[in-house]
């Protein structure tokens, strides 16, 4: 199965479980009175417009370049995980606000039976879930698919800690276990979120691939017999692929038939190394009277 139809088939499973699940958790927070339970079930809310947006956006940066996109579409992954990471955030400020109200209030929670056992199905099957979007995400290198397969991830553990939470509340009688367990959930969440709005922002502004990824565009080059020095290296991330180009220096007297086939190699052999990649290199002949 080709990337965008796996990526296509990832985002449709994790809109599909997102619905079922915060059906399931709005019930089971009604029921019991849960501020934490609450805060799943908002938070699976917010999964379900995460979801639909990484569905989208990995449709629309599957189209191919155009007259009017020549370097495709790729950026629309960029800026869908940049948004799911600011309505994560500001799902974090409507947590604190609730939790905070019943940590200093009068807290009834009841039916506790019910919150256990929908809250358990919620962190198994998000771990499972989570495992295969976030897989099909590092394989296609889809940051929407990343962020979302994240954000099922964030539902395991805080899953797990709620569970913890309505156990506390039904084994000792204490109640605000159940706002002080959603302060810490929305801490976390915070920090998450924080890190994927930094990532959304570096590819939106071309920030430079990471070191590890530059490393090896510089051992593909220095070991190539015939490249003397490189040099203008500029690369970037957009979507799902990397777009880099730069200059090779080579000796004078090579012919053109000759440069062009070092280059040609080079080409294919960085963007095999870096799939899903296209490079671009310009070949410049030696000149000893010159710095390069």
């Amino acid at each position: 199965m080709d990337a965008a139809r796996l990526k296509q088939r990832a985002a449709i499973v994790s809109v599909a479980y997102n619905v079922t699940l915060t059906i399931v958790k709005v019930v089971a927070a009604a029921l019991t009175g849960s501020v934490s339970l609450l805060s799943e079930a908002v938070h699976s809310a917010t999964d379900v417009v995460a979801s639909t947006i990484a569905l989208i956006s990995v449709r629309a940066a599957a189209a191919p370049p155009d007259e009017d996109h020549p370097w495709g579409h790729g950026k629309i992954e960029s800026l869908a995980g940049f948004g799911e990471s600011i309505l994560l955030l500001g799902i974090v400020g409507y947590i604190v606000v609730e939790s905070v109200q019943r940590l200093f209030g009068r807290t009834q929670v009841a039916n506790l039976e019910i919150g256990l056992a929908v809250i358990a199905a919620s962190a198994l099957s998000s771990f499972f879930v989570a495992r295969y979007v976030q897989g099909v995400g590092e394989r296609t290198e889809s940051l929407a698919l990343r962020s979302n397969g994240q954000h099922l991830m964030v539902d395991f553990w805080t899953s797990i800690g709620v569970l913890a939470a309505l156990v506390v509340t039904q084994v000792t009688g204490w109640t605000q276990a159940d706002p002080i367990f959603a302060l810490l959930y929305a801490a976390f969440i915070a920090y998450g979120a924080w890190g994927m709005v930094r990532e959304a922002y570096d590819q939106l502004i071309d920030r430079v691939l990471p070191e590890d990824e530059m490393k090896r565009i510089d051992t593909i080059l220095c070991e190539s017999p015939g490249v003397i020095s490189y040099h203008r290296l500029r690369a970037r991330h957009s979507g799902s692929v990397h777009y880099i180009d730069l200059h090779v220096v080579v000796p004078c007297e090579w012919t053109l038939i000759q440069a062009h086939d070092l280059a040609d190699n080079l080409e294919k052999r960085i963007e095999s190394e870096l799939a899903p990649a296209q490079v671009v290199i310009h070949v410049d002949p030696f000149d000893a009277t010159k710095t390069t």
